[in-house]
């Protein structure tokens, strides 16, 4: 196991329906199942990195409504500490709206961060000691901005590396840019930020670049089943194919990918290995249903490694 990590984020639950395909605007589609589970990008990505094998503390604001049950009884149950859940009753507890199209496995999503959007300055400076022990800090854009600037401030100067999934794609403030030591967005989100659709590797070449020009030393630029753009500001980029799979449900497959991300860079694997660690570990979640229970374990990711 590696040095601490810590994963600021977002937990919402998960409301999902699956349906013979997506609904286009004003059609009522009847579906073939549903299910209510954790989920939110900081929590899905602090699963991910947990049961890959990584040393996490998982940092993430809940209502204190039934809803907060079900990210509590998930960490307890899982064994992880939840020390530092932060809990108000002036918000709910975030939820997400999921609907899986059958025919194409793609998904739509809304989320409603709820009390993830209320974190605190207090609530902040209450994660200073963890941070300082901390090599890796992994945060998303579901949280209120402000905190995830202050989380990074905090990081900058302990000397805490951290790595941004810059999701869902937000407008950043010019000083947070230079405080990210690793941003991992997908197509989308990479166009979102530099305005240059994400099509091939030259492409996401392009891309990258525009995110080293602001001080980010590693970019991966993940392009869901065909694989990932890793590009270190001192060496020429490369491309790493995706493991090819049956996918079911492509929900929290980004999430799975940087919770094996953050796993393998933890213990000391070098990036092209760790994209591929994080690759394996996005290729066993998709094929089964879910986002935080489809976080497969150290031992499943290894096998499957061995396998290929």
């Amino acid at each position: 196991m590696g040095r601490r990590t810590l994963v600021f984020g977002s937990f919402v639950v998960d409301l999902m329906a699956r349906a013979p395909h997506l609904p286009v605007p004003g059609e009522t589609v009847k579906g073939n199942g549903f299910k209510m589970g954790p989920g939110g990008k900081g929590f899905n990505q602090a699963v991910a990195a947990f049961k890959a094998g990584a040393k996490v503390t998982l940092a993430t604001k809940l209502g204190t409504d039934s809803f907060s049950d079900i990210a509590l009884n998930t960490m307890e149950k899982l064994g992880m500490e939840t020390g530092r859940v932060f809990r108000t009753d002036r918000e709910d507890t975030g939820c997400a709206l999921i609907l899986v199209g059958e025919d194409s496995s793609q998904n739509e999503i809304v989320v409603v961060p709820g009390a993830g959007l209320s974190i605190t300055e207090q609530e902040v400076d209450s994660l200073k000691e963890v941070i300082q022990d901390c090599e890796y800090v992994l945060m998303q854009l579901e949280t209120n901005l402000d905190a995830v600037e202050r989380v990074a401030e905090y990081a900058a100067e302990s000397g805490t590396r951290v790595i941004l999934n810059p999701a869902p794609a937000a407008d950043l403030p010019e000083g947070l840019w230079k405080r990210i030591d690793v941003i991992t967005p997908n197509e989308v989100e990479a166009e979102y930020y530099t305005g240059i659709p994400v099509c091939s590797e030259a492409d996401a070449a392009r891309a990258a670049d525009w995110f080293h020009e602001r001080g980010i030393g590693e970019v991966i630029i993940t392009m869901a089943d065909r694989g990932a753009f890793l590009s270190s500001a001192s060496e020429k980029g490369e491309f790493v194919s995706a493991f090819s799979v049956e996918a079911v449900d492509t929900t929290g497959a980004g999430d799975a990918f940087c919770g094996g991300l953050l796993a393998a860079v933890s213990e000391g694997k070098d990036w092209k290995d760790a994209v591929v660690f994080a690759s394996a570990t996005a290729a066993l979640s998709v094929q089964k249903i879910g986002t935080a229970p489809s976080m497969p374990d150290r031992r499943e990711i290894e096998a499957f490694l061995d396998n290929y």
